[in-house]
């Protein structure tokens, strides 16, 4: 429960506190005669720490800046705030419009937030004024008792947000029907997609949306957070709107604002789940410096930092909003599951983790497989098997990983975060939406044993030339539902990439959404080093990433395991 206090102005006089101190109210205001109102909310508190929100509404002229002033009587300090530049000394505190808000209309609101901290009791501040005219005078009071902490795993017990968009595109889809009522990962991949795009939902739309689905229950509403400056530097289709070195447009026009929406108090039920910065950091780990994968873009991110200031800024930011969970993006087995990678990798999300204000609390948890094809499990073969005197490491299909599927490289993985330094309790995610691999070619049995390689080709459910390809990848199909708590260390199965959306265009299409073409999209294309210079597997005539893709919706629905009814 939230503690709420708000009050306005008379036409003349205002009285302040005890004191009997009279405000006069200057002239100009709207037709209430109230120049302007405040409403200031604890939205959530704990030992020692709160988080409050502000909506300042203006009844004077229009405004093209603003400034928000009260006074604290006690110990609270702010430590940071979002949608607005919140800055203390001593007692007073002064809040400033960003660049993106400082027009504030008659009759217009404005809302930021901020993380506080306390000792004792935690007051309401009494008296608020903008631009140097009194709005509100409050005597104030202690805060409501916490209503208590982040739970374990917020998929328990709830259900999950349908993104309505994507489930009317699945439902029209012949057979679809049977997967629209799914959920799955609603993608704010540019600045644009926070207000919403050629008329589409904009964040808001879907959290009002999910607040409505919520009723009377729990719900999951699970966001990707997808923009970071000089985006995906190893795969053009991905590629973003923001350049290597705009760390600062990434802060202030995409972070900041998402997370003065998610804080905004009519969301504090909601459980909100969000995917951090799919591919960035382990781009840093395997497609830099001297490897034969490694890109100059790469280079460039791993050079000016801002990978891991971005990623840092993030969590720092919506780590501080109590309903908030984030999940890091850690790639998939076929990345990160190589002796030189794994280790490398969590020491780096360590390192991210802590950068620009963020701490490992931040973390809820992980990702692995977001918008990937690695198969869930591959029951066929086992990475201590020998065939024929040689060791299933060896065959090319593995390569040497220490993991032949998601699952195991998952939960390995957990572990080794924990022994960087992240909290014991941090669960993990693994996306199912295009990995279950079914359908006719799905083997039932291991391989033959003439051969290691004609064992583990024989026996795998991946059905990729190489687990290297990630674009459109032909014979893919749905896998497991999504799920709460399907195995140990596993907060739950998701479906964090739209089935149907697709990873980009099999050929260059020009857009105005930032999105290049990669070869690894064009079906025609023998590969590189990162694939092994192996064909792309990729289906023919795909979009640009993100957008419908109708052809391949209907394979996956065909080749999906579990198969569907």
């Amino acid at each position: 429960m939230s503690r709420t206090k708000s009050a306005l102005l008379s036409a003349m006089a205002l009285v302040a506190g005890a004191t009997g101190t009279a405000f006069a109210v200057p002239g100009g205001a709207g037709a209430s005669g109230v120049p302007c109102t405040v409403d200031y909310q604890v939205q959530d508190h704990w030992n020692n720490g709160f988080i409050a929100s502000v909506t300042i509404t203006n009844n004077t002229a229009p405004k093209s800046s603003w400034a928000v002033k009260w006074s604290y009587a006690g110990s609270e300090r702010v430590v940071n705030g979002w949608n607005a530049n919140v800055v203390q000394s001593g007692a007073d505190v002064t809040a400033t419009n960003e660049s993106y808000n400082g027009n504030l209309g008659t009759g217009g609101s404005v809302s930021f937030g901020f993380q506080g901290s306390y000792s004792g009791s935690n007051n309401i501040p009494s008296t608020f004024s903008l631009d140097g005219v009194t709005c509100n005078v409050d005597s104030g009071g202690p805060t409501d008792p916490p209503t208590g902490s982040r739970l374990d795993n917020p998929y328990d017990g709830a259900e999950v947000y349908v993104n309505p968009e994507w489930s009317a595109k699945a439902a029209a889809e012949p057979g679809g029907e049977r997967i629209a009522d799914q959920p799955t990962g609603v993608w704010l991949d540019r600045i644009a997609a926070i207000g919403g795009v050629d008329g589409g939902m904009g964040l808001r739309d879907h959290l009002d949306a999910a607040v409505k689905q919520k009723g009377d229950g729990e719900l999951v509403i699970q966001l990707v957070v997808y923009n970071l400056p000089g985006r995906d530097c190893a795969a053009l289709a991905s590629n973003g709107e923001l350049g290597p070195t705009e760390i600062d447009r990434y802060k202030t026009e995409y972070i900041d604002p998402i997370a003065g929406i998610l804080a905004d108090p009519k969301y504090v039920g909601l459980r909100i789940v969000t995917t951090i910065e799919i591919d960035s950091l382990p781009n840093l780990i395997t497609n830099t410096g001297s490897r034969p994968t490694a890109t100059p873009e790469c280079d460039t991110m791993k050079a000016n930092g801002n990978y891991v200031k971005g990623v840092g800024y993030a969590l720092s930011k919506l780590g501080d909003i109590p309903n908030v969970y984030n999940y890091v993006d850690a790639a998939h087995h076929g990345w990160i599951g190589w002796d030189d990678n794994f280790g490398a990798s969590a020491d780096l999300f360590k390192q991210a983790a802590t950068a620009e204000g963020a701490t490992v609390a931040d973390v809820h948890g992980f990702i692995t497989n977001t918008a990937n094809y690695s198969a869930l499990t591959e029951d066929h073969f086992s990475i201590d098997e020998q065939v024929s005197g040689k060791p299933v490491r060896q065959s090319k299909w593995v390569d040497w990983n220490r993991y032949v599927d998601e699952l195991s490289f998952t939960q390995a993985f957990r572990q080794q975060l924990v022994s960087t330094g992240f909290d014991s309790k941090i669960g993990m995610l693994i996306d199912t939406s295009r990995n279950g691999w079914g359908g006719s070619a799905r083997p039932s049995a291991p391989g033959a044993k003439t051969s290691v390689d004609t064992y583990v080709d024989g026996g795998r459910y991946d059905r990729r030339i190489h687990v290297g390809n990630w674009c459109n990848q032909k014979g893919a199909g749905l896998g497991e539902r999504p799920q709460a708590s399907p195995e140990p260390g596993i907060d739950a199965y998701v479906w964090m990439k739209p089935p149907g959306e697709s990873d980009g265009s099999s050929k260059a299409i020009p857009n105005n959404e930032g999105k290049g073409f990669d070869r690894m999209c064009d079906p025609t294309y023998n590969g590189n080093p990162r694939n092994g210079n192996s064909m792309s597997g990729a289906f023919p005539d795909a979009p640009i990433s993100g957008h419908w893709f109708s052809a391949q919706f209907q394979e996956l629905m065909q080749n999906s395991y579990p198969p569907l009814t």
